[in-house]
């Protein structure tokens, strides 16, 4: 099983980088493969804590390499949370990326494991909309939620604002799965590429 690694997330740079650059994509260090993935990116400023920037994936399997190129720039130019990555943030990104595995059904909205498993949530509302909406596995423990408070979340990132009682949450539907992911800050980019390519990215020098 393909694990997440640190040559994806230069790949994933490589090609945030090349979007403002016009530089060609170098050839990406790892193995094809399909599975489900996330690209997130976030800031970090002054050495406090990283803020979401964007974090865009698909749960159906995609091969990773034009999964990962896609994603890179989905995650960073068009989540709609966010205005646009610009070139002058990139020296202050974080990427991680994800890999999904273990998909099973929970017997119940409590059915799972904080830090362990993220989740798929499937309801029909009230109003017989259908709605559902995920979290990456890493994201309850970094809010420091319970379940309850992240399912809720859950609740309120499908868009439905109405009250959660205990009736709905026995409707829910849980997918969870767990994954492998690798976190990449760019000043670590840039002494990778100093190392493996001898190079120096121009997005540095401008900065």
């Amino acid at each position: 099983m393909v694990s997440a690694s640190k040559e994806m997330a230069v790949y994933c740079f490589d090609t945030l980088v090349a979007h403002y650059t016009g530089d060609v994509i170098p050839t990406p260090d790892f193995e094809e493969g399909n599975y489900p993935l996330f690209v997130t990116w976030k800031k970090v400023v002054n050495g406090g804590e990283p803020r979401l920037r964007g974090c865009i994936g698909t749960l159906e399997a995609r091969c990773l390499i034009t999964g990962f190129k896609d994603y890179a720039l989905t995650s960073a130019l068009r989540d709609r949370r966010f205005p646009p990555i610009q070139a002058r943030e990139i020296p202050f990104l974080e990427c991680t990326v994800s890999i999904l595995t273990d998909y099973e059904s929970a017997a119940n909205y409590l059915d799972w494991e904080i830090g362990k498993h993220g989740m798929i949530l499937e309801f029909t509302d009230p109003d017989n909309l259908r709605r559902s909406a995920t979290y990456l596995p890493e994201v309850s423990a970094q809010e420091g939620w319970t379940k309850v408070e992240t399912v809720d979340s859950l609740v309120r990132k499908a868009g439905f604002m109405g009250p959660i009682t205990e009736s709905l949450r026995r409707r829910f539907r849980i997918t969870r799965y767990q994954s492998s992911l690798y976190t990449m800050h760019y000043s670590d980019y840039v002494a990778y590429l100093k190392r493996t390519r001898g190079i120096i990215p121009l997005l540095t020098l401008k900065c």
